[in-house]
């Protein structure tokens, strides 16, 4: 059985009532109708939104303090971090129009959880892992297409009333955008939207107690409102996709069949072979220290970019970008001062250029950029030269 109030779907699960509250995730009237609910109604449990690290880093304001930006390149976690920051950058801005913090109506849930005694449930899967997902699902093509969609909004000055955003909650405003968001980008509705309904379901299904209520982004209330009468393998839905042969084949078979070409040129005509070596390090070099620039690195972290794009080019394991931004972060190390401004800078080109920690994920992100295209620019005319010397 279904209830449909005003953003709130009742639905019962046996003897269990499932309440749920379609919130807009920077909306004030959200967040009082939070408050407004869980008080009223006095659930056993009440779940929200959040993993584990979104938790945390909403109870510990000075989560990005002890942030390690050598261990975010290590781990080559610099674009999932820029994905993040893209993301939330835009749910900041659209908070500060309103004058409310962003994800006020989760932290609602939270604090009257604590005041009402019920039990807290973190409902959501862990953000890392759906970023996985979403990435492993993309081409090329696709990844480059959503990056560049994630910094337009970051510096798009566009803003909306908060009546549209409360219109976002309605049915039929979310079936267009649901629509709209599947037409661009049809292969991330399954990781981002399908696949965290399901796992959210199974959470709030399985919430300790006879009367749950869980505050979620009113997107997921449809799929929410069909898939909890379910049972779903959280497990399955936690594993990391598998990473495809084809790029790792393809990531050596380019380097390779060019070092083939200059090898078999170098045997017939050595002048042609020392012109596609000379060739291939310039273009390799000067367009990673261009996107190294771009990025307004340090001097040298450009000649870093310079100097390593050429050989990393020959070895997909590596890349210039992770050279260049290890130089930048060990000259222009972030300090806490960047870090706690980290989520204000975000939200301007000017902050985002400025600010170090980003500085560094720039750095990164637009050497590896020009390091791409100069192995595609160079190893075409390693090719020319090649064609001409047979």
């Amino acid at each position: 059985m279904e209830e449909h109030e005003e953003n709130i779907t009742r639905i019962m699960i046996g003897e269990k009532e499932v309440i749920l509250i379609g919130t807009a995730h920077v909306s004030k009237a959200s967040a009082e109708q939070v408050r407004e609910v869980i008080e009223r109604e006095n659930p056993d449990s009440v779940c929200v939104e959040l993993d584990e690290q979104r938790y945390q880093s909403i109870i510990d304001g000075n989560q990005w303090k002890n942030t390690d930006i050598f261990q975010i390149i290590k781990q080559k976690k610099a674009t999932l971090l820029l994905m993040n920051l893209a993301i939330s950058s835009f749910q900041k801005r659209m908070a500060e129009q309103f004058g409310i913090k962003a994800g006020q109506e989760m932290m609602q849930g939270i604090e009257s959880a604590e005041e009402t005694g019920a039990e807290l449930v973190l409902a959501d899967r862990n953000i890392q892992l759906t970023f996985a997902r979403i990435w492993g699902n993309l081409g090329f093509k696709g990844k480059a297409k959503l990056m560049l969609s994630l910094f337009a909004g970051i510096f798009s000055k566009e803003t909306i009333t908060e009546e549209e955003l409360e219109k976002m909650k309605q049915q039929d405003m979310l079936d267009a955008m649901l629509e709209d968001f599947t037409e661009n980008f049809p292969k991330l509705k399954k990781p981002l939207i399908d696949e965290r309904d399901q796992y959210l379901a199974e959470k709030i299904r399985t919430a300790p107690g006879d009367k749950v209520v869980a505050v979620l982004g009113a997107a997921h209330v449809p799929g929410i409102t069909k898939e909890v009468h379910h049972e779903h393998d959280l497990e399955a839905l936690k594993e990391r996709p598998k990473k495809s042969p084809w790029p790792k084949i393809i990531g050596w078979a380019i380097p390779i069949f060019i070092i083939a070409l200059i090898a078999v040129t170098f045997s017939m005509n050595p002048e042609a072979g020392t012109q596609q070596t000379l060739s291939w390090v310039l273009w390799n070099g000067i367009v990673s220290a261009i996107g190294a620039t771009a990025a307004w690195a340090h001097p040298l972290a450009i000649l870093t970019a310079f100097i390593a794009a050429p050989i990393t080019s020959l070895n997909p394991m590596i890349a210039a970008g992770w050279f260049a931004g290890f130089v930048q972060a060990y000259i222009k190390r972030p300090n806490v001062a960047d870090f706690e401004s980290l989520s204000d800078d975000v939200t301007s080109v000017k902050g985002f250029w400025n600010n170090k920690a980003t500085r560094v994920l720039l750095v990164i992100a637009l050497t590896n950029i020009g390091s791409s295209l100069g192995t595609f620019i160079g190893g075409a005319d390693v090719i020319r030269l090649f064609l001409e010397n047979l």
